[in-house]
């Protein structure tokens, strides 16, 4: 079996496109926890994974990228604040989508920026991930202190409570975010966005998978709604998608 055989039989097993993805990336990360769980070949990776729950399992995390922190990059969550700021003064109700959010922090970062923002605001964010393990973990809201390294004392004290050695954050912030399973290349968009959210996941997917991600995004916000990337993410042809560049790594729909 090679590679090109094991992600055909992965996306017929657990319907999961890993030919959307770049190859030699991928493939040396699927190489790298095979050594690392001591498995030889792909033939018997197969065998494993259809027999130990525990190591599909371990593989199905392993495979969707789950890099996340509070804040990323916080000097662009201060450019999407403010750009925020001028939006919500037309428009008091947001419809936001978190896309490949991980175990939470980023749709998180957004309720807490949203409360500060306008604390009446009646604001709905979807947020979604791949990963139903990582779903779980995400509508829990425990944090540890390694993970809260960007947010500062005060929202620590407004939006968190400590229980022996885990931040957990308060039921207004939960409140305000829905978690849903979604696959960003097999699974319909939703519409009518005032905002969306995907950073650092695009850049692991071919060049052709990316551009019909975008275009989705583009077609699911509505006129005048932000696209918010990852700092590793401009997009060169975004007039293409009928967007127009806000800041450096935020679009807005024309």
């Amino acid at each position: 079996m090679d590679f090109t055989e094991f992600h055909n039989w992965i996306y017929k097993e657990f319907n999961i496109n890993l030919n959307a993805y770049k190859p030699e990336q991928l493939n040396r990360r699927i190489g790298s926890l095979m050594s690392r769980i001591g498995v030889d070949s792909l033939e018997n990776y197969k065998k494993l994974l259809l027999s130990d729950k525990d190591e599909r399992q371990r593989f199905l995390d392993f495979i969707t990228i789950n890099v996340t922190e509070f804040f990323r990059n916080p000097e662009l969550f201060s450019e999407l604040e403010n750009t925020l700021k001028n939006y919500i003064l037309a428009n008091n109700r947001l419809k936001v989508w978190s896309a490949a959010c991980s175990i939470g922090c980023e749709p998180y970062s957004i309720a807490m920026m949203l409360s500060e923002i306008n604390s009446n605001g009646r604001n709905n964010i979807i947020a979604t991930d791949i990963d139903d393990t990582i779903l779980k973990r995400a509508r829990l809201g425990e944090y540890t202190q390694a993970e809260m390294k960007n947010i500062n004392e005060e929202y620590k004290r407004k939006y968190f409570k400590v229980v022996k050695d885990k931040y957990i954050i308060e039921n207004k912030i939960k409140s305000m975010v829905t978690y849903k399973k979604h696959d960003l290349i097999l699974d319909y968009y939703d519409k009518d966005f005032d905002l969306i959210v995907c950073r650092n996941v695009i850049i692991y997917f071919k060049n052709e998978v990316k551009k019909d991600i975008f275009k989705r995004f583009a077609d699911s916000l509505k006129k005048g709604g932000l696209l918010f990337v990852g700092a590793t993410e401009s997009i060169y042809n975004y007039k293409e998608y009928g967007l127009e560049k806000v800041s450096t790594f935020i679009y807005k729909k024309v």
